[in-house]
């Protein structure tokens, strides 16, 4: 289907590779204990950028440790001085401040750097266009992951890094950490049929959160993820990655020093960024995520959800890491149109234990659940839940009643043989 080599695939689940511990981080206030690849790439690798014309793919997420801008930093005195000539900005779904949560975001001006701004984001994420790059010498790319195959800004940086090898322009990633470390790596894999990592065309969309073949929760930051794939899919792109100073794998993002940023209208902190990789696949079904409340992605609920016997069974479980507790809400003007304004029984997944969560075997117990408390009332469009879940053969056994646990952990060695394959990719210990 995509062109290179393939790693492993397969369907299921790894509970945490490496050890669970809590990393100790002694700063003085005000310091970070990481320096982001921005930071790294104005004291230690300006040479990359000096006296070129470039064009930066970011959003708000692009700051150093004092949440001053990429686009102030690149397009800035220093920088200038530096000859950087800062010529546009390009940005992902969210658009260029993160605030927008819809398809087809619009090109204009960046209000605060005057900056002509073109949106790579239509009906999915597109490449930028290649009357774009031909006054260009490189593009700059900045955008935090969040440690989950689903993640749009991925698809976002694969198809740059195609469009900057067509122009052969250089093309830099800025690492930034793994928010949910870079230890603990769970399935599902993404079944090989449900992938595509290919640019968007009007036959065939692309799928910037079904790419390939790759864990649920898988380990790696956005530098590790560019040069898997520039090696994996054959991009041969010229690709330079500046590593995140100071980030060790067992670090969680609250560990940096540096500052959270909302990578989404509906990530608003770490925990949510945790949970993210259980519920996401939930968007496929008519169960709220908790869009349109101030903790979306730590809570799910429906009008018809037997909230009690669902949190029931899930508690019942002993999940490691995790407990359930009954929590009705009102989604207001929520991204998913579900249940705007009413009052819904809900479950909000309280963590206990953020080093013992494991991601697939959460949201497979969160489905199991449900669909034995309520299997007439939920609706499951099976694309869209099985492209962000991983696989559908996995999703028909929990429904059908299979146990969770037994399902995720069919092919626990795929994971693991993955795992140890990317290990030529990764950049940090």
């Amino acid at each position: 289907m995509h062109g290179g080599r393939r790693l492993a695939a397969g369907a299921v689940l790894l509970g945490a590779i490496g050890c669970a511990r809590t990393v100790r981080v002694s700063t003085t206030p005000g310091a970070a204990a990481v320096r982001p690849g921005i930071t790294v790439l104005v004291q230690d690798s300006i040479a990359l950028v000096r006296g070129r014309r470039i064009a930066l793919l970011t959003n708000q997420t692009g700051v150093d440790a004092a949440r001053q801008s990429d686009i102030e930093i690149l397009g800035g005195p220093a920088a200038r001085n530096a000859g950087v000539r800062l010529l546009r900005l390009f940005s992902p779904e969210h658009g260029i401040r993160g605030t927008e949560d819809r398809q087809h975001i619009e090109s204009g001006i960046d209000e605060r750097s005057g900056l002509p701004v073109h949106s790579l984001y239509t009906v999915t994420a597109i490449a930028p266009p290649d009357s774009l790059l031909t006054d260009l010498d490189a593009i700059v790319f900045d955008l935090q992951d969040i440690g989950t195959r689903t993640w749009t800004y991925v698809g976002s940086m694969v198809y740059t890094m195609r469009a900057a090898a067509r122009h052969k322009l250089p093309i830099i990633v800025l690492d930034r950490p793994n928010p949910i470390t870079g230890e603990h790596v769970d399935g599902p894999m993404l079944d090989m049929d449900l992938s595509n990592a290919d640019e968007h065309t009007t036959q065939r969309p692309a799928k910037p959160y079904a790419l390939y073949p790759f864990p649920l929760r898988h380990g790696m930051t956005m530098g590790e993820l560019a040069r898997f794939y520039n090696d994996v899919l054959a991009i041969h792109s010229d690709l330079h990655v500046i590593p995140a100073a100071g980030w060790r794998r067992a670090m969680w993002f609250d560990e940096t020093g540096l500052p959270w940023v909302r990578p989404s209208p509906n990530l608003p902190d770490l925990t949510s960024a945790l949970i993210y990789p259980s519920l996401v696949a939930f968007e496929g079904t008519n169960v709220s995520v908790g869009r349109g409340t101030a903790d979306a992605f730590q809570r799910f609920g429906a009008p018809w959800l037997d909230a009690a016997a669902v949190a029931r069974l899930l508690n019942a479980r002993g999940l490691a890491g995790v407990r359930f507790v009954v929590d009705s809400f009102t989604p207001l003007d929520p991204g998913d149109q579900k249940y705007n304004r009413v009052r819904i029984p809900g479950v909000r997944i309280v963590v206990a234990d953020r080093d013992k969560v494991r991601s697939g075997h959460l949201g497979a117990a969160i489905l199991w659940a449900i669909a034995k408390a309520n299997r007439d009332s939920l609706v499951i469009r099976p694309r869209a839940f099985d492209e962000r879940f991983g696989s559908a053969a996995a999703r028909e056994a929990i429904v059908a009643g299979a146990d969770p646990d037994d399902v995720v952990d069919r092919q626990r060695d795929t994971v693991a043989e993955f795992w140890r394959a990317a290990a030529q990719f990764r950049l940090y210990q």
